[in-house]
C-alpha cells in the first residue's frame, strides 16, 4: 500500500520501520515538529523524524492540520491509509477522509478500555492483569473508532517504560498483519458503556502517599517509571522511586522498618528496589544505601 505514516515519539519508531520493511510504500512521514532539548537547548527532531530521515523519506512537521493548505497536501499524497501511532495532533475530518481505506491507529490499551492520552499508565496504576494494542479505523471522537484487531499481553509487575517497548513491537507487528490482509478484516464497533479514560498523567500525582495500602504504591510507583518518576522526601531530598516490590511489615506509614530499607504503607509495606536521587543515575538499592545509608525509624514524607 501508499501510506502515510504519522507518530512522533519512541512507541512509534516500530511501526514505521515494520511498514517500510515489509515493502509499503511510505510516501511521507508526518510528526512533531523539532523540540529543543540538552544543555544546549538545541533544536532536536522527534525520534520518529530521525528514523524517517534514516530510511531517506520525506517528513513533514505541521503544528497544526487545521489550514487548508495542509488539508490539501495532505490529500495531494494519494495514500491508500494512513498510520498513525502516537502522533499528537488531532485530525481534522478532511485527514481522516483523505486516504482511500482512511485513517489506522495503534491505541496500547484493550479498547474501549483506556481511550486518551496515557493508557499504558493507567493501567499499570489501576491495577490491570492484562493491557494490549488495539488497531482502530480512525474517527473525530477520542478513540472511539470501530476496531479491526487486538493483540493482549499480561501487564505483571511490568514498568510503564517495559511495557511501552513492548507494545510497541506488538503493535507494529499487528499492523504489518492488519495491512497484509485488509479485506479480511472486519471493523466491529466498541461497546461505549465499558469505556473508560485515560487522562494524561499529571506531575502532581507523583508524590508518594504512603497511606495509601502497599499493592497501591508498588502499582503507582512501576506506572510512573520511568517518567515522571514516582517520588518522595528523604530528609528534605527529593528521590524518584522507579520500581518496588512487597515486603512483610508495618508501621506509622512512611517509617523506614529495617536495615534493608522497608517502608512501611497504609497496610503492609514495600522495599524500593531502584531509586534516583536528584542529578545522580538511576541505581539498585543496594548500590543507593552504600552512597545515602537510611536508619530504620526514618520517616519519609
Amino acid at each position: 500500500m501508499r501510506i502515510i505514516f504519522m507518530g512522533t515519539p519512541d512507541f512509534a519508531v516500530p511501526a514505521l520501520c515494520s511498514l517500510h520493511a515489509a515493502g509499503h510504500e511510505i510516501a511521507c512521514v508526518y510528526s512533531q515538529p523539532p523540540s529543543r532539548s540538552g544543555r544546549g537547548k538545541k533544536l532536536r527532531p522527534s525520534p520518529v523524524h530521525a528514523k524517517a530521515d534514516e530510511l531517506g523519506i520525506q517528513v513533514r512537521t505541521p503544528k497544526s492540520l487545521k489550514p487548508a493548505e495542509e488539508k490539501e497536501a495532505f490529500a495531494a499524497l494519494g495514500a491508500d491509509v494512513a498510520v498513525v501511532a502516537a502522533y499528537g495532533l488531532i485530525l481534522p475530518q478532511a485527514i481522516l477522509d483523505a486516504p482511500v481505506h482512511g485513517c489506522l491507529n495503534i491505541h496500547a490499551s484493550i479498547l474501549p478500555r483506556w481511550r486518551g492520552a496515557a493508557p499504558i499508565h493507567r493501567a499499570i496504576m489501576a491495577g490491570d492483569d492484562e493491557t494490549g494494542v488495539t488497531i482502530m479505523q480512525m474517527e473525530v471522537g477520542l478513540d472511539t473508532g470501530p476496531m479491526l484487531h487486538i493483540v493482549r499481553t499480561p501487564v505483571n509487575d511490568k514498568t510503564t517504560g517495559e511495557l511501552t517497548a513492548e507494545l510497541a513491537e506488538l503493535g507494529a507487528g499487528a499492523m504489518v498483519e492488519v495491512l497484509a490482509n485488509f479485506s479480511h478484516y472486519e471493523a466491529q464497533p466498541q461497546d461505549d458503556s465499558l469505556a473508560t479514560y485515560a487522562p494524561k498523567i499529571d506531575k502532581a500525582e507523583a508524590r508518594i502517599d504512603w497511606s495509601r495500602p502497599a499493592s497501591e504504591i508498588v502499582r503507582h510507583v512501576h506506572g510512573l517509571a520511568p517518567f515522571p518518576g514516582a517520588w518522595f522526601e528523604l530528609e528534605g531530598e527529593r528521590v524518584k522511586l522507579l520500581q518496588a516490590s512487597l515486603t512483610a511489615g508495618s508501621a506509622h506509614p512512611g517509617t523506614v522498618i529495617d536495615e534493608q530499607f522497608g517502608v512501611a504503607c497504609g497496610s503492609d509495606a514495600i522495599r524500593p528496589d531502584r531509586l534516583q536521587r536528584a542529578g545522580k543515575p538511576a541505581m539498585d538499592r543496594d548500590d543507593f544505601l552504600r552512597g545515602r545509608p537510611v536508619a530504620q525509624g526514618t520517616v519519609l514524607s
